[in-house]
């Protein structure tokens, strides 16, 4: 299970310009506390990044 992190939704999208709540449905991070688990690459962490403020990450 190398490479890969933990994702969870903290705050809610609604309210939020489109572009972030379409930026969360691609990460999988569909309702509140939900937690997913993807891999480690530029695309995901760039994804991440652009939503820093609503999520939490840890190293899986």
């Amino acid at each position: 299970m190398a490479n890969e992190i933990k994702v969870t939704l903290k705050k809610s999208g609604i309210g939020r310009p489109e572009y972030f709540t379409k930026v969360l449905k691609g990460l999988g991070l569909t309702k509140l506390n939900k937690t997913v688990v993807l891999k480690d690459t530029p695309e995901i962490r760039g994804m991440i990044n652009k939503v820093c403020h609503m999520v939490v990450v840890e190293e899986a």
